[in-house]
């Protein structure tokens, strides 16, 4: 079963987002690609999708493939300079794909469409004794540019590297941004590696937010809170941004009205049969709370809500719920089975599907988003993203405390 207003290719595996662009009008979305089967592989490749917003997005052709000295084309991001816009990738060679290498590439036609690849701008410093370099973030700063990128010590330390550039191409190593053991547990494990480490400004406060990676293991989406001043970062608090088995691969992104968002990458969402695996999130505005980072579904989610359902009930397998209460526990039934339950009680909220179950953080108002085989569901206190099997043609949504609104969510946008 496939999902309506999540992005998932029409074929093949996909699993990052990352270089998300708003430009004349629409989005611009690439994507790590495997083309021919529904599993990773090494030989990734950059997909690209266009939408008027990121649950309208179309798939179009492979931006940047393997090859010219490339095994793989991994995680990355763009960044415009006036009219030039420019991509950083991560290039790979097998076997030895921990270490990557950050490439650059420019687009050839006026629609992104075709990249041609340049020169290789950065590699990891061999003076560190490096087991993982790779996913380079840049931001504009006073002076020009600075590139981020993820990195594993042996020892088990996470790293944030950074390099500076006044124009894009030529780039001076830095040093180290951010760094932590893989042992500091308190208050919030955080890893060996940060995958797509990426830095922003917040409601004022300097957001570090990144992948938590460990020995080969792929875990939830963290985040440091602090300032960033000359290249470093002096952290005031640690966070967990997800929750659950089906979010990682956070990709920061300013949407139209240049506010910072992020967008995930949703493990678990498959139909192999049908020759696809892989979806993405809906879009997170990012805010800040009490010196935590807070991430709400975009407003261009309730503009494809369709009007409040009778009785709780939604014709279709789509469907955008608030629901408002202390305690209690609410029920999503699809035919004859119940799909999903959530329970509640002060702070946190237990998520039963089928035979699974998961305590979540979850504080005020709680959004549940449902489409299809996904469901994401947000509040203040994190993010929580699973897997649902509808059997049924239709949801009945009940709740036995609060104030419930249940809104289909339709195709298109109103207005």
């Amino acid at each position: 079963m496939r999902p309506n207003f999540h992005f998932t290719a029409r074929s093949g595996w996909i699993n990052d987002p990352h270089g998300i662009t708003y430009r004349d009008g629409q989005y611009h979305a690439f994507f790590q690609f495997v083309p021919d089967r529904t599993t990773w592989a090494p030989n990734c490749h950059w997909g690209h999708a266009i939408g008027s917003d990121l649950l309208s997005l179309s798939e179009t052709s492979v931006a940047i493939a393997p090859g010219d000295g490339d095994d793989g084309i991994w995680t990355g991001c763009l960044v415009v300079d006036g009219e030039d816009p420019v991509a950083f990738y991560t290039a790979t060679s097998v076997p030895e794909f921990g270490i990557g290498r950050i490439r650059s590439a420019h687009p050839v036609d006026p629609d992104w469409r075709e990249w041609r690849k340049g020169d290789v701008v950065v590699e990891a410093p061999s003076e560190l004794d490096l087991i993982a370099f790779r996913d380079p973030f840049v931001r504009r700063e006073e002076s020009g540019w600075r590139m981020f990128v993820g990195a594993a010590h042996r020892d088990g330390t996470a790293f944030a590297l950074s390099w500076t550039s006044p124009d894009l191409r030529a780039w001076t190593y830095e040093g180290v941004v951010l760094s932590r053991s893989t042992a500091e547990r308190d208050p919030v494990w955080m890893g060996a590696l940060w995958e797509c480490p990426q830095f922003v400004d917040v409601d004022g406060i300097d957001v570090m937010v990144s992948s938590v990676w460990d020995a080969d293991v792929l875990h939830y989406a963290g985040y440091a809170t602090g300032a960033l001043r000359n290249g470093e970062f002096v952290v005031v608090d640690w966070g967990r941004l997800t929750h659950g088995d089906g979010y990682y691969a956070p990709s920061l992104f300013f949407d139209a009205q240049g506010r910072p968002c992020l967008s995930f990458w949703i493990r678990g969402i498959a139909d192999e049969s049908a020759g696809w695996a892989g979806s993405h999130s809906v879009p997170y505005r990012l805010s800040a709370s009490n010196g935590a980072l807070v991430a709400s579904p975009h407003p261009d989610v309730a503009a494809h809500r369709g009007d409040p359902a009778v009785d709780g009930r939604v014709e279709g397998l789509a469907a955008d719920v608030e629901w408002d209460a202390a305690v209690g526990d609410l029920s999503v039934s699809c035919g004859s089975d119940r799909l999903l339950r959530i329970v509640r009680a002060a702070g946190s909220v237990i998520v039963t599907i089928g035979d699974d179950e998961w305590a979540v953080p979850a504080s005020d108002r709680l959004r549940i988003l449902i489409d299809g085989p996904v469901l994401e569901l947000s509040s203040p206190a994190g993010l929580f993203a699973g897997t649902l099997r509808p059997t049924g043609e239709a949801l009945e949504v009940s709740a036995s405390t609060g104030t419930l609104g249940v809104f289909p969510l339709l195709p298109h946008r109103r207005g």
